[in-house]
């Protein structure tokens, strides 16, 4: 069984920085691509950062320059480092990531993280 747990996210002022971290456990044989999505009240899901197994990365036009992603292939890991927060960065932050298990090949979702941007 797969899972993805998030952690990292909070209340923080318009201008701070907060870092997400999403650990995969389970019975993984490979990662491909990983990603953050994030879902603001009322709003649908959005793709902020995605990384690819070679660490190519994209990042949606409203965080370029201020948000980075990362991974960490060995630890099964991937992280996002968000710089410069405004209010409208507030949402439910999700792990995604693309992976490979006995079963096949699948996309799997974490619960979540709030993050908070006061302004």
């Amino acid at each position: 069984q797969v899972q993805l747990v998030e952690s990292g996210g909070g209340l923080v002022q318009a201008g701070g920085s907060l870092k997400l971290s999403c650990k995969a456990s389970g019975s993984i044989l490979s990662i491909n691509t990983m990603g953050w999505y994030r879902q603001a009240p009322g709003k649908q899901r959005e793709l902020v950062a995605m990384i690819t197994s070679d660490f190519i990365t994209n990042y949606a036009d409203s965080v370029k320059g201020r948000f980075t992603i990362s991974r960490d292939n060995a630890q099964k890991m991937v992280y996002l480092q968000m710089n410069s927060l405004k209010p409208e960065d507030t949402g439910v932050y999700y792990c995604n990531a693309d992976l490979r298990t006995w079963s096949g090949r699948n996309a799997y979702w974490g619960q979540g993280t709030q993050v908070t941007v006061s302004s």
